[in-house]
């Protein structure tokens, strides 16, 4: 009897094959993470373009006008928040002066409990600032080479779409030629899914980001912190990666409330308030607002937002959520991979 070809059958040539893949993926990170973007902002214009084609547009046309909207959307939330950061810093200098004697007080505590003199504390931090002034070039460089892939990113990620757009019939005929024909309709099946799913998704995202950046401004407000409504979206936007978003973008507006306020009862309030507006964004805003979830399990989206933080940093666990759910969605139509298809589906939760 001939065994079949089953997943566990091959189980060492996948991993083999998934280990490749991840160093293919690491090395090539300058190509692939404009790619990848570019890749998604494609299919969620798709559905755009397809209506405004179906109603005589060109599709070099159809395709000029949804990556108008998109940039203006992005221009005018950096307009906003850019805004917002301005109002900040003219407050820096008014933080400065009242972090000054918590600092001095910090000290004093140090030195009182466990025997570390203020002049040992002050020519240590003298020693760190002396070697990071050394090291001010090394960071510079870093710093303006950072600056110059951003600004490229920004340039080569709207090409990469409006060209998958554009070749779309090409790179589908690609993909047939790779599937073959025994998966040629399951391919068009999974990219059906893709394209209508992450189109429905993003559309509810973007009202929850709206939803959850009001209802944090306005618990911040109400505590009287300064710049609420810049804290509020931009830990909103945070939320894009899932987890650990709204830990980093609390910090900033917790110390703000540190600094500024008489109690302690403030600090507290911030993170009372981002803690329940967390658990009504997973329980209450996100269900109803997103029409279809990628119903990607917990211990998947963690170990894609882990790996894409190790192969490809922010970027990597912002794009590996949309990554896994697409191949969640193929090993929803592929049997022979049904046992991976049981780790990334959340319905076995």
């Amino acid at each position: 009897m001939i065994s079949q070809n089953t997943f566990s059958n091959n189980l060492p040539r996948y991993l083999v094959t998934t280990a490749t893949l991840m160093l293919f993926l690491y090395f090539g990170k300058t190509l692939f993470i404009p790619l990848f973007y570019g890749l998604f902002i494609a299919i969620i214009l798709y559905p755009v373009c397809k209506w405004l084609e179906c109603r005589h547009f060109s599709r070099s046309l159809a395709i000029a006008t949804g990556l108008f909207f998109v940039i203006l959307l992005f221009a005018l939330l950096l307009w906003v928040l850019a805004l917002q950061f301005n109002a900040f810093r003219s407050d820096i200098p008014a933080l400065k002066s009242r972090l000054a004697p918590l600092i001095a007080g910090l000290q004093n505590w140090l030195q009182e409990k466990i025997n570390i003199s203020v002049a040992f504390q002050n020519a240590w931090i003298n020693h760190a600032l002396t070697r990071l002034s050394d090291n001010s070039g090394i960071l510079l460089a870093g710093s303006l080479n950072k600056i110059a892939s951003g600004f490229f990113n920004l340039f080569i990620i709207p090409v990469f779409a409006a060209l998958f757009l554009y070749n779309r019939n090409d790179f589908i005929l690609f993909l047939e030629k790779v599937a073959g024909s025994k998966y040629h309709d399951k391919l068009h099946l999974v990219l059906h899914d893709t394209v209508h799913t992450y189109f429905r998704f993003i559309n509810g995202m973007i009202v929850v980001y709206i939803i959850v950046g009001i209802l944090n401004s306005a618990g911040l407000l109400a505590l009287g912190i300064k710049h609420a409504i810049l804290f509020g979206f931009i830990s909103s936007i945070m939320t894009i990666i899932p987890y650990f978003g709204i830990f980093i973008s609390a910090l900033l507006p917790v110390t703000i409330a540190w600094i500024t306020k008489d109690s302690i009862w403030y600090p507290l309030g911030v993170i009372i308030v981002f803690t329940f507006v967390q658990y009504l964004e997973a329980n209450v805003i996100f269900p109803r607002v997103v029409a279809s979830q990628l119903n990607v399990s917990t211990w998947t989206t963690l170990v894609a937002i882990i790996a894409g933080g190790i192969l490809w940093g922010v970027s990597g666990m912002i794009l590996f959520i949309p990554l896994t759910g697409i191949l969640k969605m193929a090993t929803d139509r592929l049997p022979e991979w049904e046992a991976l298809n049981i780790l990334l589906s959340r319905k076995h939760e």
